[in-house]
């Protein structure tokens, strides 16, 4: 029952996505938050990151966009960034060393287009995450960017449970 709660609650968020920009001005009722019932561990990579992946191409996919592909040097560039966040204790889009998000993933070795960076600390899922930046225009735009063809997405952990999330969107 829980985990139909929470695909409502994804589906309203998602629906709001789809709103004409005329309509995405205008204040947009919050959907009550599904309640968690544990934390989930974050310590399956690959699962977490799939996850992500399948949702945010999902709700791609429902307006009409092409789903994003997992770029590798992108993951490297937010979990650098993910870990530099937490050793600041802030959430925040500039690096220790002043690095932008360019710069982070011109390190990498990436050659393409940045679109764009999402971040977040605190969160407990990887989906309540992705959740809240669907339900601010800002950061939803990063993820339904239409230029967008490239996903990069990582964590950090801290040993607290502090998690430090990170997603980048580029094109190639």
């Amino acid at each position: 029952m829980k985990k139909i709660r929470l695909i409502a609650v994804l589906s309203v968020v998602a629906l709001t996505a789809c709103a004409p920009r005329y309509l995405q001005n205008q204040p947009v009722p919050v959907a009550a938050q599904a309640p968690v019932e544990a934390a989930v561990p974050v310590d399956d990579n690959a699962a977490i990151a799939g996850r992500v992946l399948q949702q945010i191409n999902t709700l791609r996919g429902n307006i009409g966009l092409n789903g994003l592909t997992p770029n590798a040097q992108l993951d490297a560039a937010a979990l650098a960034h993910s870990r530099d966040m937490s050793a600041q204790n802030r959430a925040w889009h500039w690096g220790s060393d002043g690095s932008s998000p360019l710069d982070r993933v011109q390190r990498q070795g990436f050659t393409g287009k940045l679109v764009g960076e999402n971040i977040s600390e605190s969160y407990e899922t990887e989906i309540q995450t992705l959740s809240a930046w669907m339900s601010d225009r800002d950061t939803r735009d990063v993820v339904m960017d239409p230029n967008a063809t490239q996903l990069g997405f990582s964590w950090y952990k801290e040993p607290s449970g502090k998690i430090w999330w990170t997603l980048l969107t580029a094109s190639q």
